[in-house]
């Protein structure tokens, strides 16, 4: 019913930046919070950074001053805006969002397949 596919992964230098897109797509009513997450190979996934539907943010310490994330509620859409990229922030990230699939209906949960985010020299 709902799809969310992030964009825009890839291998960057210390330093870099580099801007991620989820894009909701199918059949729902609304998109409520939408958080990006990261996980690395042998480590606990994490919280990166969250919207609300006003666009209110929330940032993980290790990404503060860092890390944007932003929203266009017109295209469905949540950014995360990565600039003075660190080895340790190599990870896959993924998009989750809180969907309500109609007027009358609760939210449920979706998860986008994630994108990777290398960052060496």
């Amino acid at each position: 019913q709902v799809q969310l596919v992030e964009s825009g992964g890839g291998l960057v230098q210390p330093g870099g930046s580099l801007k991620l897109s989820c894009a909701a797509s199918g059949s729902f009513f609304r998109i409520y919070a939408m958080t990006w997450y990261r996980q690395a190979p042998g480590r606990q996934r994490e919280l990166v950074a969250s919207t609300t539907r006003d666009g209110t943010t929330t940032y993980a310490d290790s990404v503060k001053g860092r890390f944007t994330v932003s929203r266009d509620n017109t295209k469905n859409t949540v950014y995360l805006q990565m600039d003075s990229l660190k080895p340790e922030d190599t990870a896959v990230y993924s998009c989750y969002g809180n969907v309500q699939s109609g007027l009358y209906s609760s939210t449920r949960p979706y998860w986008g397949q994630g994108t990777q985010v290398t960052v060496s020299s």
